[in-house]
């Protein structure tokens, strides 16, 4: 352990969690998320050019939802570059707050990344809800990946231990979602297996080399304990396809 990013605005109050960061130009960018606030909670900035010791951005939050579709709120944060803008997905809820459902805005990619350079692509209705059985009330923790010139969302589907299980949608311009899959991607293991509660909040790192892993978490006792684990991840036909056994990570 070599730090921590602690609260120190007053927004933060409450907390903070959940961040999708990106490197350009050599500094790296946190988008993170306000916590415990409700329907008040939101993504804020920061920058750093050590990784350890952040800036946050004075127009902080930097933006929630617009439209009547939604509650307001935005949370877990993933952001990735696509056709010269920085795209920023989050997630929201129904104006009841029960239903959770994707979002996506967009900033140019050398902005400065103040509340006012964000546009909301979607204003009149979420990019990717809760349609199929598995997925229950919920569809959030986008984790985004780029194949071939294509967009990829790994996605959580369902609330915490419902189960929480891992589908894939795709896109060609960041906005317009297609399901990969009518089932769990990366589905609950079998009773009595350490994820036998939880797949779920996936993220997808690319690396250098050309290899791609999905980490996810995951328990067997319905959340009082908690576990990461990775797979690797392969690709076939434009489809992602799960290329070995996960290793256990406690954590």
């Amino acid at each position: 352990r070599i730090g921590e990013i602690a609260p120190q605005a007053d927004y933060e109050k409450n907390g903070l969690c959940a961040p999708g960061a990106l490197v350009h130009d050599g500094r790296l960018h946190l988008f993170y998320q306000m916590y415990g606030n409700g329907p008040r909670d939101a993504i804020c900035h920061a920058w750093s050019d050590d990784g350890l010791h952040f800036t946050r951005n004075p127009t902080n939050p930097i933006f929630r939802p617009a439209g009547d579709w939604n509650n307001g709120r935005a949370i877990d944060a993933d952001v990735i570059e696509h056709d010269g803008r920085l795209l920023l997905y989050w997630a929201t809820r129904d104006p009841a707050s029960k239903i959770q459902m994707q979002g996506v805005a967009a900033a140019p990619i050398g902005s400065n990344f103040t509340r006012s350079q964000w546009t909301q692509l979607n204003p009149d209705r979420s990019i990717l809800k809760p349609e199929l059985p598995w997925e229950r009330q919920c569809i959030e923790a986008a984790a985004m990946a780029r194949h071939d010139g294509r967009l990829y969302m790994f996605y959580a589907g369902s609330y915490n231990n419902q189960p929480q299980q891992i589908g894939v949608a795709v896109s060609d311009d960041g906005i317009r979602f297609t399901r990969l899959f009518d089932q769990p991607f990366l589905p609950v293991g079998p009773e009595g297996s350490w994820n036998s509660s939880e797949s779920g909040h996936p993220f997808l790192f690319q690396d250098s080399d050309g290899k791609d892993y999905l980490f996810y978490q995951g328990n067997n006792d319905k959340g009082r304990t908690w576990y990461l684990s990775v797979i690797q991840i392969d690709w076939k036909d434009g489809r992602p396809i799960l290329k070995a056994f996960p290793c256990e990570c406690t954590h």
